[in-house]
């Protein structure tokens, strides 16, 4: 059995937005659109978190402190 994907967005997720607002009402529809299809499951990519750490220590730590912020549930 397949589960249908939910797609919610944290309060301040696009803070560092730096675009129009009908940039980011477009964004946000071609996000819901990707995981609604399910296309968003193919267009993902897996993150090693400690070759980030490496690559980009700064990028690293703000994914690292959002992921500790948000709660999740595994059903």
């Amino acid at each position: 059995m397949n589960k249908k994907l939910t797609l919610k967005f944290a309060p301040g997720a696009f803070d560092d937005f730096d675009g129009t607002q009908e940039e980011l009402d477009q964004l946000v529809k071609t996000i819901q659109e990707a995981v609604d299809s399910g296309e968003i499951l193919q267009m993902s990519q897996e993150v090693d978190l400690d070759e980030l750490a490496t690559e980009d220590p700064e990028l690293a730590d703000i994914l690292l402190t959002r992921l500790a912020d948000t709660p999740r549930r595994l059903n």
